[in-house]
């Protein structure tokens, strides 16, 4: 049977229907058979399940499949080599090691999931006719659950009904997302019973949404009432399961999705994993170490079968028929298990222990810590730590990665006229750069002598409101006839002032910002009783309406900025006021926590006129604080400069807003729609219904190159006028580094709006294809604009970005920034932060034939002597030009076109810096991804917000930074910091030695193992190649598995070839990583020739000096192990940069360990290794003089080469890593001064092989705006 209403629709199997759990009948029995249960389980393995899935999932990795394969070869009578029970003993070390960890956290998660699944909260039984206890286990789809404040939701619902009288509560969702902020969520629109009791018997509504999925930010459907009215589902109307009730006295909701099916759920998809540059090379020479196996194997048995052929009848051999052949075959799996030890099956097992032991020294360095967040660096990928020391091309966002992400209301133009705010740019100058506890000073209208307010918390960003914005002269005296009862008459263009009330109106109901105050619960503030305004509202309206109409003259006193008739004929008509009902709006998008203080502002001054009865009742409520929780500081800032002038935001519902305008009490303002900001409208847009004049409304702020295409000119030249100064201010306010924002707006009749007004309504409704209903809805209304002014915003350099960038590009990286700003501002910022010199040259293209003509003109200069080494940085008086890169969205998205793609690649490959302005998130992943998959280079993507997700987790490298914009970009990373600063010890300190560490590790393993693994095939040249082994099976075995290897991990963890502090000095030591220097594959190559040279010496001395003796075979094989032993050690002292007192204990006692078994093994093993007996060889071996002599001399031969060879080479050719090593070692005094001789030495060079760029080459010519980078911008941005 199908379900209602679905079985029609062919796009039924992607919808859902919930009905009350309370309806009994067979559709409801069949819908909650179907849907899963709220129960959890995260563990993999049940009791009888753990064994054979465990051993399937180790069984995926092919090391353990090979070591299995051997041991259990061993057990074949005819090609064994020792004991099968021995061959057992590695790999089932190795692998019960791994099956502890993983039945541990698998215990973990099933002590998680039995305390989640027993916890309680309300349901509805309709039976009982009341809320029961439940388990959350128990919850199923359909049930109507109560939840109290600070509970947490036990599955994901929709909400019906919440105890704040305006239907909205609010959640945490740290749980989910990382982010300490509150959400707002509303009850469903039209809804009864708000305010009452919550009835569920009276709910009979059903629920049609979409199926589970992923996605936090989006959730589609509609609620059918038993009327068959639809009322559309949006995220706003879900409670997420994981998150808090907070500052709610009680909601109730219908469980939609349960269990496995909450979005919780589906994004649990467990830690990161990437693989790692030099984990890719380390599988390559893991299977060239297979390919010299298979070769010393197949060495060995064509040996053995010609030393058969050639025997005739000989007595020491038991007659055997086997063919030589054969028999050669046979002895080929024989050695491969004799030889096995030359794949290192501990290796893996090594890497991670050594990565853990990286991670926690980086997680625990004291400069990475912020201590105003009381956060350091997370590592969030366990298994890439290398590949901070391999970084080629950094990208970079700009707002809250270079920047504060702290926004300062600077400057603003109104109707074509510039306000400057000369005081308030110096207020904010003065302005700390540091975040923190922030004292404010007084201000006009508070009380003389009290105390200063400050206010901090940690997470959040407190900014010193009250003072912030100091209102411009002229601007205030404009507005002055507005707030002053005794106002002489108008003498400013009425006109002007309406754009100005329209404006700052703008500003202040043009947002998601949620208001509270201390004195209540936070977030929910109750909408405050109107007190007597200052003028009637009887007049308030008069006053509107004759600036409706433009039949004043301009006054003397206008700002000169402004041309005669500019201001003139720019109010709209006056439309009648409508009853239409105000539906709710749309959307409400979280907030984000920036405190605002409220003060009469500008005002404060004009209240001495008043009555003083009445200006002694309101002080108290105009000293009290307002919170303003916005979505982004850009609101916060735009909010707080309309308070400065008086339009105060008092309060938010879903319904209304509430405002204070200047010279009246709070004003209700209808709220009929939001519509949210999005990456590809690039604005946002309210819909009211002006307080005043009852007209409808649309304000609309964004980009300004948006919001200026959707502005329609007028048939006058006005209009226009007012354009082209607006676009001359904004180009003014980008060359100084400021954010811009339009802000516009619309007045539509009634006839216009009930249209739009139903196709919106569809598209709320509409399951399928919704995202792109709402935004052709939106753009329906967001145009024939009228511009009414800009902003500009300052946003703050964080500390020491200029400092890090210049010595990332020292250490070779290229450094791209990816931003959203107008091009003369993303410009502005790179000359701020050293990102782009004074002596480099801007390149600008706007198609196809520009990308080939800036290419070509790169490639001629290059081919003429401009080195990449003479592009780098310019130090002293040397004059060294390179290129940078202005590119702009539009022009990239020509540019990733797979035709234009490699022009686009060797246009930049010849500059030394891009910079992407207007740039989309898409087009932020597409430009990384290009790069790391055609170049082949390394990749890292560093940014704070939501847009930023996208790069982040495609480059190889993903850094987020916890700022104001959430903690979307950090809980996608890879490693997370607090300040852009950190990323420069990051990379060039623990980046560095986290790769060298490793690679010399993997070296130094490949090495031993080939080492110890040579003896015993040098050894086959004198038995016959028969597969036996000078030592017993038991050393055989431990020998790499336990003898040896506790050094490498010490000195994977804690070798420092240079200190951190030379590393900083000198940034250019970093280029050793990138070039991979640690680990080419000619160093393995010569790794393993060295391991031959050695393990010849050690195998040959002990024959020459034992040769013609009586000694056995164990007693010959004993000096080899031992010598041996000091070899592999001693290497390892040779190789390691740092020598501690750790590394001596850890040295002595593997060689004690090692010595301590041989002699306990040798006075109590007499059948422990049949057919051989142990007894007493090692101790007699041990009292004569022979051997220590042996030992002796074969360590020093094996050794001596690679001494002097280092020595020879580090003294004729010393790399740059070997002449940082030396000053390390020098004295103390002479550490700085040789630093600086050797930067004057380096500069030098580069002197001698630059040549400079010629002046005339034009590559500037069409740039609207240049920039000169030799003047000071950073005084406006630091």
């Amino acid at each position: 049977m199908e379900e209602p209403g679905l079985g029609r629709d062919p796009k039924a199997k992607k919808r859902r229907v919930v009905i009350p759990s309370w309806t009994y009948d067979e559709e409801a029995e069949r819908l909650q058979k179907k849907y899963s249960g709220n129960k959890i389980r995260t563990t993999k393995y049940t009791l009888l399940s753990f064994i054979p899935k465990n051993l399937f999932e180790q069984l995926h990795r092919l090391a353990n499949i090979y070591f299995l394969f051997l041991a259990a070869l061993n057990f074949v009578p005819i090609v064994n080599a020792f004991q099968p029970e021995i061959a057992v003993i590695p790999i089932v070390l190795v692998m019960s090691v791994t099956a502890v960890k993983d039945l541990w956290e698998d215990q973990r998660k099933r002590k998680s999931d039995r305390q989640i699944n027993n916890l309680l909260c309300d349901t509805y039984d309709r039976r009982q006719r009341g809320y029961v206890e439940r388990r959350w286990a128990d919850v199923c789809v359909g049930d109507v659950v109560r939840l109290c404040c600070n509970e947490i939701i036990p599955a994901d619902m929709v909400l019906l009904h919440s105890s704040d009288p305006n239907g909205i509560c609010y959640i945490e969702t740290a749980n989910l997302d990382g982010e300490t902020n509150l959400k707002q969520r509303q009850v469903v629109q039209d809804l009864p019973q708000q305010g009452s009791e919550f009835t569920p018997e009276n709910f009979s509504s059903r629920i049609e949404c979409e199926n589970p999925n992923n996605d936090l930010r989006r959730f589609r459907g509609y609620m059918e009432h038993p009327n068959k009215v639809r009322v559309g589902l949006h995220s706003e109307n879900l409670l997420l399961r994981s998150c808090t009730v907070r500052n709610t006295e009680t909601v109730t909701g219908i469980v939609v999705y349960a269990g496995h099916e909450t979005k919780a759920m589906q994004n649990n998809s467990g830690p990161r994993y990437k693989r790692s540059k030099l984990e890719r090379r380390l599988n390559v020479d893991v299977l060239w170490s297979v390919v010299l196996l298979l070769l010393m194997c197949l060495t060995a048995a064509v040996g053995h079968g010609v030393w058969l052929s050639r025997l005739k009848d000989p007595v020491f051999m038991i007659p055997d028929d086997t063919d030589p052949a054969l028999a050669g075959f046979y002895m080929f799996w024989t050695m491969i298990i004799v030889l096995q030890v030359l794949i290192p099956v501990s290796l893996y097992v090594s890497i991670e222990i050594v990565k853990l032991g990286q991670i926690y020294f980086i997680q625990n360095d004291l400069d990475l810590y912020n201590a105003r967040l009381d956060s350091g660096v997370q590592c969030r990928a366990l298994n890439i730590t290398e590949d901070l020391g391999q970084i080629q091309y950094l990208f970079s966002d700009k707002t809250g990665t270079l920047t504060e992400n702290r926004m300062l209301f600077r400057r603003c133009t109104v109707a074509g006229t510039e306000y400057p705010h000369h005081e308030n740019g110096q207020d904010s100058e003065a302005l700390p750069g540091q975040l923190g506890d922030i004292v404010t000073p007084a201000c006009p209208g508070s009380s003389p002598g009290s105390p200063p307010r400050w206010t901090s918390l940690c997470m959040c960003v407190f900014v010193p409101q009250e003072c912030a914005v100091v209102p411009d002269v002229q601007l205030q005296r404009k507005l002055s006839a507005l707030s002053t009862p005794l106002c002489p008459p108008l003498k400013h263009d009425t006109a002007e002032l309406s754009h100005i009330l329209d404006f700052f109106l703008a500003l202040a109901v043009c947002n998601t910002v949620v208001v509270s105050s201390p004195s209540q619960p936070r977030h929910m503030v109750q909408m405050p009783v109107a007190r007597t305004p200052l003028r009637s509202l009887e007049e308030m309206k008069a006053l509107l309406q004759k600036l409706s109409l433009p039949r004043f003259s301009l006054s003397p006193s206008q700002n000169t900025d402004s041309p005669p008739g500019l201001t003139r004929r720019l109010a709209p008509p006056h439309t009648p006021t409508s009853t239409t009902p105000s539906p709710i709006p749309t959307h409400t998008p979280s907030p984000s926590s920036t405190p605002m203080p409220i003060h009469r502002g500008a005002w404060g001054k004009d209240e001495e006129l008043a009555d003083e009865d009445s200006v002694e009742e309101e002080d108290d409520d105009e000293e009290e604080e307002l919170l303003y929780e916005a979505e982004s500081p850009d609101e916060a800032a735009l909010v707080q400069a309309a308070r400065a002038y008086g339009f105060t935001l008092l309060g938010r519902s879903p319904e209304q807003l509430l405002v204070v305008l200047p010279g009246t009490g709070p004003l209700s303002v209808p709220l009929l729609h939001l519509l949210p900001f999005d990456s590809t409208r690039k604005r946002m847009s309210v819909v009211v219904r002006h307080p005043l004049t009852g007209q409808v409304v649309v304000y609309t702020k964004g980009a300004d190159n948006v919001i200026m295409e959707l502005t329609t000119l007028g048939d006058d030249s006005c209009s226009r006028e007012i354009m082209e100064r607006t676009q001359q201010h904004l180009d003014d306010y980008a060359r100084e580094g400021l954010r811009t924002l339009c802000v516009a707006k619309r007045v539509l009749d009634e006839a216009e709006y009930e249209p739009w007004l139903k196709r919106h309504a569809f598209a709320e409704t509409s399951i399928e294809n919704r995202e792109e209903l709402l935004l052709d809805s939106a753009q329906r209304l967001e145009n024939n604009l009228t511009l009414l002014g800009a902003t500009g915003i300052v946003d703050r350099l964080q500390e020491e970005v200029p400092e890090t960038i210049e010595a990332l590009q020292r250490a070779g990286i290229k450094v791209w920034v990816l931003t959203g700003d107008k091009q003369e501002t993303a410009i502005n910022i790179a000359c701020a932060c050293k990102l782009l010199r004074p002596t480099d040259r801007l390149l600008t293209e706007a198609c196809e034939a520009r990308l080939c003509e800036l290419q070509r003109d790169i490639s001629t200069i290059t081919e003429r002597g401009l080195s990449d080494s003479s592009m780098g940085v310019s130090e002293g008086d040397a004059v060294i030009s390179g290129f940078t890169l202005v590119i702009d969205g539009r022009t990239l998205d020509f540019a990733l076109h797979e035709d234009l793609q490699k022009n686009f690649l060797d246009l930049t490959s010849g500059c030394r810096s891009v910079i992407c302005c207007r740039s989309t998130p898409l087009q932020k992943s597409q430009v990384v991804r290009l790069i790391g998959d055609s170049l082949g280079v390394m990749t890292l993507a560093i940014g704070d917000g939501a847009n930023d997700v996208s790069m982040i987790q495609v480059a190889d490298v993903g850094v987020g930074i916890s700022g104001q914009e959430g903690m979307q970009a950090v809980m996608s990373s890879d490693f997370a910091i607090s300040r852009f600063k950190h990323l420069r010890k990051l990379l060039l300190v623990h980046g560095h030695w986290c790769y060298t560490r490793l690679a010399n590790m993997i070296l130094y393993f490949f090495y031993k193992n080939v080492m110890y693994v040579n003896l015993l095939f040098w050894f086959q040249f004198f038995c016959g190649f028969s597969g036996s082994t000078m030592t017993n099976s038991w050393v055989l075995i431990f020998f790499n598995l336990l003898f040896t290897s506790v050094p490498p991990l010490l000195y994977g963890v804690m070798d420092k070839d240079v200190s951190a502090s030379t590393l900083l000095s000198l940034p250019q030591l970093y280029k050793a990583g990138q070039n991979c220097e640690a680990y080419l594959p000619s160093t393995f190559w010569l790794t393993i020739l060295d391991a031959f040279y050695q393990s010849l010496i050690c195998f040959f001395i002990p024959y020459c000096a034992y040769a013609g003796s009586d000694v056995g075979l164990l007693s010959f094989g004993s000096p080899i192990n031992g010598s041996a032993l000091l070899i592999i050690l001693l290497h390892q002292v040779i190789e390691s940069r740092t020598l501690t007192w750790l590394h001596a204990v850890v040295l002595l006692a593997s060689a004690g360990f090692y010595y301590a078994f041989v002699l306990v093994f040798s006075v109590t093993c007499v059948t422990c290794n049949s057919p051989t007996n142990l007894y007493g060889v090692e101790t007699k071996l041990m009292s004569e003089p022979l051997y220590y002599c042996v030992c002796v001399l074969t360590t020093v031969l094996a050794l001596l080469p690679r001494v002097l060879c280092r020595a020879l080479l580090n003294s004729i050719c010393p790399s740059d890593l070997v002449k940082a090593q030396k000053l390390d070692r020098s004295l103390l005094e002479q550490y700085w001064a040789t630093i600086h001789q050797w930067k004057e030495n380096k500069l030098d060079r580069q002197k001698l092989k630059s040549k400079h760029v010629p002046q005339t080459l034009s590559v500037n010519a069409d740039v609207p705006h240049s920039v000169d980078c030799s003047q000071e911008p950073i005084s406006v941005l630091s």
